[in-house]
């Protein structure tokens, strides 16, 4: 639960400054937080990161900038390894890790595919970067600064952020179960062979990271499922329109999913007509508490 306070006029004025930016105020500036199962494990800060990963310069094609660039970068088994301990060798390899940016956006990914090699934690621009400078170039459509991690893979195989984590204002790092982080996000009760298992899957891949269901997942985009199904208040044919070309409906931050096939659609609105069905509402939960207990 959040709490709120006035600001004064010198924190206010730093919380615009960092907003403008795209990256928090310091002395948190850097921190990269590791946690498990919700609980903190490990943080550790860029000048520490750098005397313990072993960072190289690596070359790669990168999706988001649409052309080739350097990183001073850290191998992301190291990193893992620095913030997790054994933990990250031991873990399941079913387990999922959870990379969350500072703006709301959350990355899963399975354990097993961020084990792949090539994977990198960039700590600067390897071209840009001056002294204490990162150097990072602004990033994607909201041209933002990536800073001050940005994960990416130097293997062509894991190019397609739709398939890989490739989130770049990377704050923390979570070791945990998807069925224990996000329970309330699957049809359950449906047979293994249901469509909606199939669009589940889809949205677990391609839009979680940004938006929710049953408020859990992403924060950047709405919660697709409370108060109401997306599929109560839009017809069927303009949610697949707009999940596979968003700007042909609005300029929006929310990125085309022109890969998907027809059939993939289909099945992502099954998904949402089976949760329509199953309802969960954190905040009617905390209401109701707080209405017992004021």
């Amino acid at each position: 639960m959040r709490t709120f306070a006035v600001a004064t006029p010198f924190v206010l004025a730093v919380s615009l400054l960092a907003a403008a930016s795209g990256r928090a105020a310091e002395p948190s500036d850097t921190t990269l937080t590791f946690l498990r199962d919700g609980a903190v494990v490990k943080t550790i800060d860029r000048a520490g990161l750098e005397r313990a990963c072993g960072p190289v310069t690596v070359t790669l094609a990168d999706p988001y900038y649409g052309r080739q660039k350097r990183y001073r970068a850290c191998p992301l088994g190291a990193v893992l390894a620095l913030g997790f301990g054994d933990l990250a060798k031991t873990a399941s390899a079913d387990a999922d890790l959870f990379f969350r940016a500072r703006d709301g956006y959350v990355k899963p990914a399975s354990l097993a595919r961020v084990r792949e090699p090539g994977g990198f934690v960039a700590l600067a621009d390897a071209d840009r970067m001056h002294g204490d400078d990162p150097g990072w170039e602004p990033i994607d459509r909201k041209q933002v600064d990536p800073g001050p991690y940005y994960v990416v893979w130097e293997n062509a195989a894991a190019h397609d952020p739709h398939r890989y984590p490739w989130p770049y204002q990377l704050a923390s790092i979570e070791i945990a179960s998807y069925a224990t982080r996000y329970p309330h996000t699957a049809p359950a009760g449906l047979p293994s062979d249901a469509p909606a298992w199939a669009g589940f899957a889809i949205f677990r891949s391609e839009c979680i990271a940004c938006h929710a269901i049953n408020g859990e997942g992403g924060t950047i985009g709405p919660d697709l499922n409370m108060p109401q199904s997306i599929v109560e208040y839009r017809p069927e044919a303009q949610i697949k329109a707009y999940i596979r070309n968003p700007e042909t409906f609005r300029y929006t931050s929310m990125p085309a999913h022109e890969h998907l096939s027809a059939a993939d659609l289909d099945h992502v609105v099954a998904y949402f007509r089976a949760m329509r069905d199953r309802k969960h509402d954190p905040k009617a939960g905390a209401a109701q508490a707080q209405a017992t207990h004021p």
